[in-house]
This record gives structure tokens, sequence and C-alpha cells, in this order.
């Protein structure tokens, strides 16, 4: 491992992981989550899970980085030569994730202009779907939604400026600014949600505990699947950040840090968020259940409408939670991105500044192919499909890979060096028994869900995500190593 690719303290380390756990899923999806799967019981499953998958895992991830200190596919290839190519398809789905992720961001980057000028009128579906993010009308495929491809371009362009320094220089220096500020933002708009009218109208909803659910196991696989993707477990990220630890740092401590504010994040959100929603309810009588929604629903349609009604507050509100939406996006993205960037650049021999430019052009290009009048429908697809089909399977075979095929008491002296606490058999029994089982059933369930539905579009979709990834998977595992 290049000496220059190492964050100068565990403190950069830390916001650099927080930055890429919290993202947009912290924000629009977990209240969701919680709210329609069982409210207040809810954290039953939701704390099991965090016990028994996302605090084991990630340790297992941080031992791996920081034993190894090598790229994700050197580590596989030194396992067994046979597993590279494991490595290469799990960091090229990691990078799609960030090519749509881009997307995202780009949409709310208009919003955080329209923001000023609440320009998105009185209709704010009609603005989402005609200027933003478009609609499943194939026949819109044609043409490009401008903003949202000029804003795709911006980002790009951020993204590559910060990616392409030293990871302290870079990740590490912008996550210590991004992180602090977009809690400290979430903080004000969450507090002042609390204080509106109508407040304790959503929070009621929300936490109304429906306990007859807790023997319903979609429940339970909606809790692990909200730890996975919130924070974004198995993705060579932590494993990546990792590996860039100076000596004598204390991992598990690090883990807890991690989790401890990646959960607080999301329940104090839902909190402000269905406070400002049952602010809506009752200032217009709204039903409550026609303003609950997920995803690019919530933050682009109902939160104009709100915005749209609070007054001279709306106007602070909306520009900082975009803002908002805007940094943790950002420190996401660049989580999402290091994978590839560290394993190309390791791999092909090349600077870390020629890997970041070469990668940011060719996702900048497959970003703008998703900012057609189809683009949340392509979003949405591609999402779906990479986490339940991709990201969750391998995730698993990770786990067989680290425990049975390496071992795991291999890393257990730098896991418990200087930690507060060890790791020992529970850690190891979940790490071999109960997580591969966990994960395989999560991926049949959500095999079948996501094939039962789909149209002959997204499956057709699916399929060129499929041959891409592999065909790119096997020319980079073939590829002679710049080192020999």
């Amino acid at each position: 491992m290049s000496q220059q690719n190492q964050w100068d303290s565990s403190i950069a380390f830390i916001f650099a992981m927080i930055g890429a756990a919290v993202g947009l899923g912290n924000i629009w999806r977990f209240s969701y989550v919680l709210y329609s799967n069982g409210g207040g019981s809810f954290f039953i499953p939701y704390l099991i899970a965090i016990a028994i998958m996302g605090i084991p895992f990630l340790i297992l991830e941080y031992g791996v980085g920081f034993t190894f200190k090598e790229s994700f596919s050197n580590i596989m290839k030194k396992i067994n030569p046979k597993f590279e190519v494991i490595a290469w398809i799990l960091v090229l789905f990691v990078f799609i994730v960030t090519i749509y992720y881009m997307v995202i961001l780009s949409w709310d980057l208009v919003y955080l202009g329209s923001s000023f000028t609440f320009s998105w009128g009185t209709d704010a579906a009609n603005y989402f779907v005609s200027t933003v993010g478009g609609s499943s009308n194939l026949s819109n495929a044609s043409f490009l939604l401008i903003p949202t491809t000029i804003g795709v371009i911006l980002l790009w362009i951020v993204l590559w400026f910060i990616a392409h320094r030293n990871v302290d220089k870079g990740i590490g220096k912008v996550s210590k600014i991004l992180i602090p500020s977009l809690f400290v933002i979430m903080g004000f708009i969450i507090v002042y949600a609390l204080t509106l009218p109508g407040a304790g109208i959503g929070i009621n909803t929300l936490l109304t505990p429906d306990w007859s659910k807790l023997t319903d196991v979609n429940i339970w696989l909606a809790a692990f699947a909200q730890i996975i993707f919130s924070l974004s477990m198995g993705q060579a990220i932590a494993l990546t950040y990792a590996s860039y630890l100076p000596e004598n740092s204390k991992l598990i401590n690090n883990v807890l840090i991690v989790v401890a504010s990646n959960s607080l994040f999301e329940i104090c959100t839902a909190f402000g968020v269905f406070s400002i929603l049952g602010y809506m309810s009752f200032t217009n009588g709204t039903p409550m259940v026609q303003l609950i929604t997920e995803g690019t629903g919530l933050i682009f349609i109902v939160f104009p409408m709100i915005f749209n009604i609070m007054g001279p507050i709306g106007r602070i509100i909306a520009p900082l939670l975009f803002l908002a939406i805007l940094f943790a996006g950002i420190t996401s993205a660049l989580g999402f991105l290091e994978p590839m960037l560290n394993t190309t650049a390791v791999k092909l021999g090349w600077s870390r500044k020629k890997t970041a430019t070469v990668l940011s052009i060719i996702g900048c290009i497959f970003s703008l192919i998703l900012t057609s009048g189809i683009s949340s429908y392509l979003v949405g697809i591609i999402d779906s499909f990479v986490n339940e089909f991709g990201i969750l399977i391998l995730i698993g075979i990770q786990c067989i890979i680290f425990a049975w095929f390496y071992g795991v008491d291999k890393f257990m002296p730098a896991l418990n060096g200087l930690s507060i606490i060890d790791v020992g058999k529970t850690w190891k029994f979940i790490i071999k028994y109960l997580l591969p089982l966990v994960l395989v059933v999560m991926w049949v369930v959500g095999i079948i869900q996501l094939f039962s539905t789909a149209k002959t579009f997204e499956i057709i979709v699916d399929l060129i995500i499929i041959v891409l990834v592999m065909a790119f998977a096997i020319v980079l595992t073939k590829v002679k190593p710049a080192d020999e």
C-alpha cells in the first residue's frame, strides 16, 4: 500500500466512514421503512439486525482491510487467485451505484436551485416529471432533461476534484467539513420540525406499534435490508477505507462510533420527516396515509408541496434540506467510487489522479444516459437490481470467503489489540454461520420479488448490466498487474 494513501488520523477515517454510511437512504428511506413495518415495534428487529449483522460485518470489513492493507482485488487474489473476479464483480456493481447516485444528486441540485424561488410551482409532481426526473413512458427516452444533464456534469467535476487527490487531502478533508455541517443543518431542521403544529400527529403515526407484525418474516428481512444499505455494508468501502488506517488504530471502537452515528442520524431524521408530514396533515386536513411515501416522491414531490404552505420559514427550510441531501450524497458518492478507484489504480499501476480522471469520464457518460425523459424509471430499475441481485449475494460470498477460506481467527490480533471490547466465539459464529444464512434467504426472497413483477424492458436492462459487469470483471481479472 502506498504510504500516500493513508489517513492522518482516525478522525478523518471516522468522518469518511460516517459520510459513506449516512446518505440519501437515511433521509428519505428509513422513516418510510419504520412506518410501514410496524412503527415503534420495528425498533426490535432493527436493533437486533444492528447487533447480529451491522456491527459484526463491519468489524470483519475493518479487520480485513486493516490486516491486508491492499486493494480489494489483491486481497481476494491472495486468498485464492480464482476469487479475484469476485472482487471485480463487486467493485463494478458499486461503481454502477455511483453512476445512478450522481443522477439522484443532480435532481437534488436542481431542487436546491429551485428552492430559492420555489420554481416548482403549485404542481410539484408535474415539475418533477417534466423538468427533473421524467416518467416511465418509454417514448420519452429520446430526449434529455437538460437541468438534470447539466447537474450531472457539474457533480462529476466536483467528485473528480475531491477524489483525484490523496485520500487525506481529498476525501478526509471534505468529510471533516461536510459531515459536521450535515449534522448541524439536519439538527436545525429536526428541532424546528418538532415545534410545528401537528408534529405530534406525525410522530404518533410513525411510532404507533403494531406488535403483530413481529411474527411476519418480511419485517425482519426489511430490518436486515435497511442495515445493509444504510451502513453500505459489504461494498468494499469500509474495507478500502480501513486499509488506509495507520497502525495502532482502535478498529472496533471506530465501528461502534460509525454505527451509532448512522442510526442516531436516521432515527432523528425520521422524527423530523414525520413531524413535517404531520404539519401538512394538520394544516391542510390531508390524511397522513396520503402523504407518506418513500424516496423521490417524498423529497421531490411531497416536501415541495409542504414548503409551499409553510410561509417565510419554508424559504429557509427548503434550501437547507436540499443542501443537507447534497452534502450527504457527495460523501456517500465518494465512498461508492473509492473501491473501484483504489482497485483499478493498484491493478493498472496508474496514479490516483489518472484513475480518478478516467473513471469520472466513464461514470459521467453513463450518468448522462440516465438523464433522459425516463430518468427516474431507469434509476429505479438499476437501483433495485444492483442491490437486491448483485450486492446482496456478494456480501454473503465475502462472509464465506473470509470466514471459511481465509479464517476469521487471523483477523483477531488486529481487532482485539487496542479496542474497548474484544470479539470472540459469538462473533465468529455470526460471521461463519448466521450471516451467510440470513443473506442467502434475503437474496432468494428479493430475487423472487424482483423478477415476479419485472416487465420486459426492466429484464432487458438487468441483463445488460449482468453482461457488462461480467465482461469487464473477466477482462480486468485477466489484465497483467502493473507490478509483475
